[in-house]
């Protein structure tokens, strides 16, 4: 009789990390520095030709190494001035709440970030609001009351710096 083979561990399948050279490396650092310097500037500061250029940067994108170009908004310029992060408990883990919480959650006004995380706490929600008084609403309307969730702590986020860009 053969061997039983383990159960996988319950989750997504771990992917395998893209391997990256100097010049994807060098790609990276200059596009996470500015995200719209054109084709040509990127190739000069790089080093490689506009085409090669092209190619390792859709290279990139296709291995998911760059996951996209995005605007750094000021929240507070469009009405949410205020900032949050509320840590989020779950009583019990039942997998089924995990999943309705990691598919509705993000999808709501307001969440600029939903983290899985390992501790006390299960997720880290950063939030924006217009007021103090939406804040609490939206934690109350939102997250207090959904399955499984048995403690929420709210944190006001004074301010926000900004780390370098350099990652790789």
């Amino acid at each position: 009789m053969s061997p039983v083979p383990p159960a996988r561990a319950p989750g997504p399948d771990p992917r395998p990390r893209p391997r990256l050279d100097d010049v994807d490396r060098r790609l990276v650092a200059l596009l996470e520095a500015d995200g719209r310097m054109p084709n040509n500037a990127l190739a000069r500061e790089a080093g490689i030709a506009e085409s090669t250029c092209v190619a390792r940067v859709r290279s990139l994108r296709e291995r998911g190494v760059i996951r996209g170009i995005h605007a750094d908004v000021d929240v507070a310029a469009l009405g949410l001035p205020i900032e949050a992060m509320v840590a989020v408990r779950f009583g019990g883990h039942q997998r089924e709440h995990f999943e309705q919480f990691r598919e509705g959650v993000p999808r709501l006004p307001g969440v600029l970030g939903t983290y899985h995380v390992s501790g006390a706490n299960d997720y880290l929600v950063h939030v924006a609001a217009a007021s103090p008084d939406a804040l609490r609403d939206f934690v109350l309307d939102h997250l207090t009351n959904r399955p499984g969730v048995a403690n929420v702590e709210t944190s006001l986020i004074f301010e926000h710096v900004r780390s370098g860009p350099d990652l790789t």
